[in-house]
C-alpha cells in the first residue's frame, strides 16, 4: 500500500521541513489542500516550491477547487508544474462547496459542477496540444504526462463519482472506511459505463496525528476550524486517527477496500510526525 501525507497549511513556512524529510522517507506524495478564503498558502504555487525542494515524492492537490479558477491560465499552470516536475504533479479537483470562496472568486456556486465539466473539455484538448479556440491558437507548455497531469476527483455526490468516469484516472476519498465502500463502487461502474480500460486509481484519505497530547490537541483545533463551515465538523474530529493501531486498522481496511494509496492528513503542524508515520507503517 502506497501511503502520502497531506500537509498542514497553518504554517507556510515549515512545508518545505515537511516536504523533505517525506522524500527522504516511505512516503509516495505530498498533498495541499485548497481554499480562498482561508488562511492557507495557493497549492500550486506552494507545491511547485516544494516539488523544487524534493525529487521523488509526486505532489497533489487536495483538491483543487477548479470552477474558482480561469480555465486556460489552469491550464498552462497545471501543463508547467507538471512539466516542470517530470511529471509528479496529480491534479485533484473538487467543485468547492463554500459560499464564501465562490463569492470572492466571482463565480455561481449553483453552477460549479456544470462549470467544471466544461473546464475538463477545454484542459484536455490544450494539453493534448489543440488550439485553445476560434482565434486562439494552443497553450503551452506540453505536460510531461501525454495528455495532462494525472487527475483525481474528490465528492461524494453522484455527478462528482461519475465524473471519475468521463473525464478522470481516479477518485479521491475523503470518508471514512465505514462507508466508502459504495463510493468506491459507484466509480468503479461509472469507469466501465464509460468503456474505460484498466481501473481508476483509488486514492482515500485519513485523518492523523501522532505525537504528545499537545500535537494532538492542536491538529484537531486545526481540523475543527477547517470544517467548522460544515455541520459534521465535531464528528469529523472525533474521527481523528492518533494512535499507531488505529492508523493501521484504517490503512488496513482501505486496502481491503481496494485502495491504491492512503494519504494521511496531517492539521497538526510539528513536522517530527513525519518520523513518527513513518515508523509505524
Amino acid at each position: 500500500m502506497n501511503v502520502g501525507l497531506g500537509l498542514p497549511v497553518t504554517d507556510p513556512e515549515s512545508l518545505l521541513d515537511w516536504a523533505r524529510r517525506a522524500d527522504a522517507g516511505p512516503f509516495t506524495t505530498l498533498g495541499l489542500l485548497d481554499r480562498l478564503v482561508f488562511d492557507n498558502p495557493e497549492p500550486l504555487v506552494a507545491l511547485a516550491v516544494l516539488a523544487g525542494a524534493t525529487s521523488r515524492v509526486r505532489v497533489q492537490t487536495e483538491v483543487l477547487l477548479a470552477p474558482l479558477r480561469e480555465t486556460a491560465l489552469l491550464a498552462k499552470q497545471a501543463a508547467t508544474l507538471d512539466r516542470l516536475t517530470g511529471g509528479r504533479l496529480v491534479l485533484g479537483l473538487g467543485v468547492g462547496g463554500r459560499e464564501d470562496d465562490h463569492l470572492a472568486a466571482g463565480t455561481d456556486i449553483r453552477t460549479r459542477g456544470r462549470r467544471l465539466d466544461a473546464q475538463m473539455a477545454v484542459l484536455r484538448r490544450v494539453w493534448a496540444g489543440e488550439p485553445y479556440g476560434e482565434g486562439a491558437g494552443p497553450i503551452g507548455p506540453a505536460p510531461a504526462r501525454p495528455g495532462g497531469p494525472e487527475i483525481l476527483f474528490g465528492g461524494f455526490k453522484p455527478a462528482a463519482l461519475r465524473r471519475v468516469g468521463r473525464w478522470g484516472d481516479g477518485f479521491l476519498c475523503a470518508a471514512a472506511p465505514s462507508w466508502a465502500g459504495p463510493l468506491f463502487e459507484t466509480v468503479r461502474t461509472a469507469w466501465r459505463e464509460h468503456g474505460r480500460d484498466g481501473a481508476p486509481r483509488m486514492v482515500a484519505q485519513i485523518n492523523a496525528a501522532l505525537g504528545p497530547q499537545d500535537v494532538i490537541d492542536e491538529a484537531r483545533r486545526a481540523m475543527a476550524v477547517y470544517y467548522r463551515f460544515t455541520e459534521a465538523a465535531d464528528h469529523m474530529v472525533a474521527g481523528m486517527r492518533t494512535t499507531p493501531a488505529e492508523i493501521r486498522e484504517a490503512i488496513a481496511r482501505f486496502e481491503d477496500l481496494g485502495a491504491d494509496e492512503v494519504m494521511l492528513y496531517c492539521h497538526g503542524r510539528d513536522p517530527d510526525q513525519v518520523g513518527r508515520f513513518a515508523d509505524i507503517l
